[in-house]
């Protein structure tokens, strides 16, 4: 859970987001949409946990989960728990029962 230190900021942070795909389905070409899906849970994950794109380390399950219907075919919202860790390093992971 999160801990308060010196300076007001949580050493870890932990928290649940339901990332929309839909415009992964929309935007790019057919055979490129799955790996659209992944930059966007990437995207929305830095953005929303305030921290940078590389900084982002998305789990193996997470991953199977989107290409498990092919390239041309991802989910349209996934549910995940995202983990800001005191070094800046953001861990994303599916949720349990999705």
């Amino acid at each position: 859970m999160a801990k308060r230190g010196s300076g007001g900021r949580a050493e870890e942070l932990e928290r649940e987001f339901v990332v929309p795909l839909r415009a992964s389905m929309h935007q790019p070409s057919r055979r490129r949409r799955s790996g659209h899906a992944l930059l966007t849970v990437r995207r929305f994950i830095s953005r929303h946990m305030k921290g940078a794109e590389e900084d982002v380390w998305i789990d193996p399950r997470l991953n199977e989960f989107i290409w498990r219907r092919g390239i041309q075919h991802p989910p349209s919202k996934v549910r995940v728990k995202a983990i800001r860790f005191e070094d800046g390093l953001i861990e994303v992971d599916l949720m349990e029962g999705a």
